[in-house]
């Protein structure tokens, strides 16, 4: 956040910070499996960094002949958040390799992901899920269903260049392979949730009509 006020100083651009601080136990179940699934699936089983995402990263920089080194896990990108800049070097990787070292081992699982929904960027200005959820879909993040899940986890690797609400290829397709994975490993089942839509659409209804209803003898 501060690397950003100080971009934005440089640039002259006057844009506010919007962050509204939640619990994991206030998050939709959704939008966390969604989030694993599209930045670390291991997150559960790894110390803090994926080996073997981290190798097929570097594979790829080599064969570009570019410094990029990809593969952060949850872990890793929450030592760039707090501690760190943006930038890619080999200095800053030494630097986010032994936070994150320090992190998984004075933090739980929980905790971790916690603090990375929290401060983790959602668009220009936009931190942390609750203000992400409220500003895109105007609802708190406790709230939010499968689609909409898939599609804020979509554009976490490039929060500012794709919008989740957006006619974007890339978050059309990225946001339709997590969800299908979500549907696959049963985290959602659509047909229960087309029944869900059915009956809120019937509850609204019914709330619409209700006070003519009554007025009838």
């Amino acid at each position: 956040m501060e690397y950003r006020e100080t971009e934005w100083r440089e640039k002259g651009k006057k844009i506010r910070i919007t962050q509204i601080w939640t619990s994991l136990a206030n998050i939709s179940p959704y939008l966390i499996r969604a989030v694993l699934i599209a930045e670390d699936d291991k997150f559960y089983r790894h110390e803090g960094f994926d080996f073997e995402a981290i190798q097929k990263a570097i594979e790829k920089d080599i064969k570009k002949k570019k410094f990029k080194f990809g593969g952060s896990t949850i872990s890793q990108q929450l030592a760039k958040n707090l501690y760190l800049t943006p930038s890619k070097n080999p200095i800053r990787k030494i630097k986010e390799a032994i936070l994150t070292w320090r992190i998984e081992r004075t933090l739980s699982k929980k905790r971790i992901l916690e603090i990375y929904l929290n401060a983790a960027e959602w668009g220009e200005g936009i931190f942390g899920i609750e203000a992400a959820s409220r500003h895109y879909y105007g609802k708190p993040a406790s709230a939010l269903a499968p689609e909409e899940a898939a599609r804020l986890a979509s554009v976490l690797p490039n929060p500012r260049k794709y919008n989740p609400i957006g006619t974007s290829k890339y978050v059309e397709t990225r946001s339709r392979i997590i969800y299908d994975i979500m549907v696959r490993r049963g985290i959602v089942m659509p047909e229960y949730e087309a029944i869900s839509e059915s009956s809120t659409d019937n509850e609204k209804q019914s709330e619409g009509t209700a006070p003519e209803l009554r007025a009838k003898p």
